[in-house]
């Protein structure tokens, strides 16, 4: 069963966001070892300097990459690649072939991912031009997810 796991810099606080990530949690588990993984935010005074945001963001990336665990890396950043559903699903299928059946989708704090973090993904990937709240990115990509393995096993979900 292909490993599938979500690193994320921060915690959803609200309960409707946590929610709504277990819902497609308990969704996923047919197709994939499916996990969300939180890491701690790195702090930040209420105006960083540009050096301490780089700090931040490389402190952080040592934590992301070592909960990556191997497999494929997918960093979600603006400057990624925009897919669509079914492009998703076929690297999702791809990935279990040759990433050794994991892949580890990252997004990172309000400040971004640091660059060792973006080198580290054959695919950066952007969800829109559009800049989303970090919780509901979450939950966005938990359903494209969902998605993708519903038209890899050619449910109904996706019309």
């Amino acid at each position: 069963m292909q490993k599938v796991q979500i690193v994320c810099v921060g915690k959803l606080k609200e309960a409707y966001w946590r929610q709504a990530c277990a819902e497609y949690e308990k969704r996923l588990r047919p197709f994939a070892d499916f996990q969300i993984t939180e890491l701690v935010e790195s702090r930040l005074p209420e105006s960083p300097s540009q050096a301490q945001i780089d700090a931040a963001l490389e402190e952080e990336a040592a934590h992301i990459l070592a909960a990556c665990k191997g497999g494929e890396v997918i960093p979600l950043c603006i400057e990624g690649k925009e897919l669509d559903s079914p492009a998703l699903a076929k690297h999702l299928q791809q990935a279990a072939v040759e990433s050794a059946g994991r892949v580890s989708f990252v997004i990172g704090s309000s400040f971004g991912l640091a660059p060792i973090v973006k080198n580290a993904g054959r695919l950066c990937l952007s969800m829109s031009p559009m800049t989303f709240p970090h919780q509901l990115a979450r939950v966005m990509l938990c359903e494209q997810i969902y998605r993708a393995f519903q038209i890899l096993n050619h449910g109904k979900y996706h019309k």
